[in-house]
């Protein structure tokens, strides 16, 4: 009887976790209820169960107008852009034109720091005198370890340099993603923009998604509220940024959501490449950057970095994220393995991420992310 009953037990945990994930009425009155306690004017959320789009909803406003906001808003990605990113490098690397381990150095051409200084891309002339960028290779940029700070500009001297040995520990750096974007373009001779229009967003059909603005986006787009509720506009970005440069909407990054919990677009094999705790990240939280590790009993237990998303285990098991933040800007891609399920939440009121933790776990259960690791101290 014992054992009967600790099976039924075991079985009700289980069907806890795996229960279905709330329906769009419950989804709407979640996201109405965050949107209420923050003061946030606009909210876009997307529940993915078992690979597949459960539900799309846009709440609010989309700008000052107040036109509203709607499935089909272009709203901006912010670093989301990121994980696009790295799962396009990773179909690179399927089709041996990349390298994981192979050093930058052998991609270009030329000495980094002899390509100086370049608008569009990095401060690469700075970093003369130092070969350590030699060792650096697609794996330690897209774990975000490297050693750079996220923006040269951030140094106090304003000037790109490399702070700890490369591949050693995590520090959050954009620097570190545009230089493996400048690599793959100029070793490799590829347009980014080009690639991840093919590879993702014509792939799943992703209509109002780009890396650089559009004219037709104009149509039906999002402006953005600060935290302290100034309206900012919608920055027409005319550059391709690895970093952060695409425009996308909820129904878009719903369908890339949807299919990479499938498994589209990449081998198995490769797939949990990504996925895998590649790096331990060792910092009591992702920003400021540059932060001391953080004493190995006070660090998060089974927080990692991945190739281009973090990645984390808790009750449900694995499970992967990445944020995307400006002051006028609030994204969150979360997922778990089991049941294939992701939330996805884009807000233009940045204030909207006050609740993104609350949100998230009322949606797909105590997942364990580390919400302290991603937005500092006081979150949960």
């Amino acid at each position: 009887m014992r054992l009967l009953m600790l099976g039924i037990a075991m079985l009700s945990v289980g069907a806890a976790v795996t229960a279905k994930v709330p329906d769009a009425a419950k989804v709407a009155t979640l996201a109405k209820t965050a949107m209420a306690e923050t003061g946030a004017q606009g909210l876009a959320v997307a529940v993915i169960d078992d690979g597949k789009v459960a539900s799309v909803q846009a709440f609010g406003l989309r700008n000052a107008k107040g036109e509203p906001l709607t499935v089909d808003t272009v709203m901006y990605g912010a670093s989301l852009t990121k994980a696009v990113f790295g799962y396009t490098v990773m179909q690179l690397v399927e089709e041996g034109k990349v390298g994981l381990d192979k050093p930058i150095a052998d991609m270009l051409p030329r000495s980094l720091p002899d390509y100086g200084n370049l608008d569009a891309y990095g401060n690469w002339g700075d970093l003369a005198g130092d070969d350590r960028w030699r060792k650096i290779t697609p794996r330690i940029l897209l774990t975000h370890s490297a050693g750079f700070h996220n923006f040269s500009w951030t140094e106090p001297d304003r000037k790109l340099r490399i702070n700890f040995d490369p591949g050693s520990r995590y520090s959050y750096s954009g620097e570190g993603i545009i230089l493996l974007q400048f690599a793959l373009e100029q070793g490799l001779g590829l347009k980014l923009g080009d690639e991840m229009q093919r590879r993702v967003f014509d792939r799943f059909n992703m209509t109002n998604t780009s890396m650089m603005w559009r004219a037709d986006f104009a149509r039906n787009l999002a402006d953005g509220w600060t935290s302290e509720g100034s309206v900012e506009p919608h920055d027409e970005r005319s550059k391709v940024r690895a970093a952060g440069s695409m425009d996308t909407s909820i129904a878009d990054f719903a369908k890339v959501a949807a299919g990479f919990m499938r498994g589209e677009g990449l081998k198995p094999t490769s797939r949990a490449e990504m996925l895998k705790a590649q790096l331990p990240i060792t910092s009591r939280s992702q920003f400021p950057v540059m932060m001391a590790e953080a004493p190995p009993a006070e660090r998060w237990k089974d927080l990692a970095a991945g190739l281009g998303v973090v990645t984390f285990n808790g009750p449900q098991g694995p499970g992967f994220f990445k944020g995307g933040h400006n002051d006028s800007t609030a994204n969150m891609w979360a997922c778990v393995e089991k049941g294939r399920r992701c939330v996805v939440l884009l807000s233009n009121d940045v204030r909207s991420e006050k609740a993104f933790p609350k949100l998230v776990d009322a949606i797909l259960g105590d997942t364990g992310l580390p919400w302290q690791w991603e937005y500092g101290p006081g979150a949960n």
